[in-house]
């Protein structure tokens, strides 16, 4: 059974006197003092039905600090495993004596979920709160953007990729049954060619003719498929194969019916079709389209980010869909009420935020001075208690701008490598906890 803790910690860590290498010791000691943390992840890691015999694994202790050294350094798997072999201050602060193997990192990491990382970074923020790097009083809030990892979408390039998926469903399914029983064509490559066609035909108006064939390709695999599912319900197959090839094909069958359907209703009838009725992605189909201000759209997930006087990241939202700045304040404001046990003294928002009904609930809450970049018809005396104050919020707001920056330059938060909605919630999260647990021992070092 996999063990929470390293129990014999080798006499030789020690950690470079870089300024890097210090640093990582005064994280490792800021883990060491909230044990708590196993406990968390344990709960991910250590399956009740697993045997105490064979091999125990990397330790829960080992696989947090490994994912916290992932993120702070904006890391793949495979530089991971390369820095761990490479680095004595890396392999000190992973308590691991000889660096895992990639997929044994990836299969361990990816474990833990967003919710446990988010349990993670309260553990830190309630640790900041005791030693007064961070008391809450003074909150700041901001929206941003997050990407999946897809490719730009196009209602051919989709249409591609749904060929391309239903042909190696079927391919498989040949491999169920031993020999080619199901009589079907590929036609991958010339959905390929009909899919480079469209990109580059000029005039635009020849597209629709194209786009006819490429549809008429998709619905005759499609049929394929449909074809092979029936059929395969009445042989004797592995049934453990039989269900995960049916499984397989239940996701993305509705998904190939869908970006189909969009695409018809686009292209050759000319439709406008609302955002939330698309798909961006058959293999990230929980992609959000975000609109920014009429500027520019994005793909991923939005976030709502609350930062503190101390940079700290105090408490993040993964949003579903596109839900309007405006409608995010009091829920904010609530979850700092959860997290501190009282509302901050004092909030700075974007102007996205502001409205008479924000400012009113904020203050019925309990928020002192709520102050938005923008003033949006609000007079300063009501969010204020100056004009000097309202001046240091303001300015105050601008900080969270550089967390964000930070945050995704150096976290990895700009974009997510990693498939699947919880697992976008889970890397989103231990970007922000690498973030914070690297700035908590700058803080003590600081203060030292």
């Amino acid at each position: 059974m996999r063990q929470k803790r390293t129990l014999q910690i080798s006499i030789f860590e020690i950690f470079a006197n870089h300024e890097i290498g210090q640093e990582l010791k005064e994280m490792s000691r800021i883990l060491d003092e909230h044990p708590g943390i196993l406990d968390l992840a344990g709960c991910d890691l250590i399956k009740a039905e697993t045997l105490d015999t064979g091999n125990q694994g990397m330790t829960v202790e080992s696989v947090v600090r490994s994912a916290v050294l992932k993120q702070s350094r904006d890391l793949s798997y495979k530089e991971l495993v390369f820095h761990l072999e490479d680095s004595d201050s890396f392999r000190a602060f992973a308590r691991i004596s000889k660096a895992p193997k990639k997929s044994a990192l990836q299969s361990v990491i990816s474990a833990l979920s967003g919710r446990t990382w988010e349990s993670i970074n309260r553990c830190f923020m309630n640790a900041a709160d005791v030693e007064g790097f961070e008391k809450g009083r003074m909150a700041r809030f901001d929206s941003t953007v997050t990407g999946t990892t897809i490719h730009h979408p196009t209602d051919n390039s989709l249409l591609w990729d749904s060929v391309r998926v239903m042909v190696r469903l079927l391919s498989l399914c040949d491999e169920l049954f031993g020999d080619k029983k199901i009589k079907w064509h590929n036609h991958s490559r010339k959905a390929k060619k009909l899919d480079r066609r469209i990109f580059y035909c000029k005039p635009a108006k020849k597209r629709p003719k194209l786009y006819k064939d490429l549809l008429r390709t998709t619905r005759l695999t499609l049929g394929y498929l449909r074809d092979a599912q029936e059929m395969i319900q009445k042989q004797c197959v592995n049934p453990l194969d039989q269900m995960a090839w049916e499984t397989e094909v239940n996701h993305y069958v509705p998904l190939v019916e869908q970006v189909m359907n969009q695409t018809e209703r686009r292209v050759l009838n000319g439709e406008k079709v609302p955002s939330v009725e698309k798909v961006v992605s058959i293999f990230e189909d929980h992609t959000d389209i975000i609109v920014k201000d009429n500027r520019e759209t994005l793909f991923g997930h939005k976030l709502n980010l609350c930062s503190g006087k101390s940079g700290l990241i105090l408490d993040a939202v993964i949003e579903e869909g596109n839900p309007a700045d405006s409608s995010r304040v009091l829920p904010m404001l609530e979850r700092q009420k959860d997290i501190y046990g009282r509302p901050p003294r004092q909030a700075a928002m974007d102007g996205g935020y502001a409205s008479k009904d924000n400012l009113a609930d904020a203050k019925k809450l309990g928020v002192d001075d709520v102050v938005f970049h923008k003033k949006r018809g609000l007079e300063i005396e009501d969010m204020a208690w100056s004009a000097w104050v309202y001046r240091k919020l303001r300015n105050f707001r601008a900080g969270i701008e550089a967390n964000i920056s930070t945050l995704k330059r150096k976290y990895g938060l700009g974009r997510c490598t990693w498939k699947g909605l919880e697992h976008f919630k889970s890397y989103v999260w231990s970007s922000i906890v690498a973030y914070n647990l690297t700035l908590f021992a700058r803080l003590r070092l600081k203060a030292a």
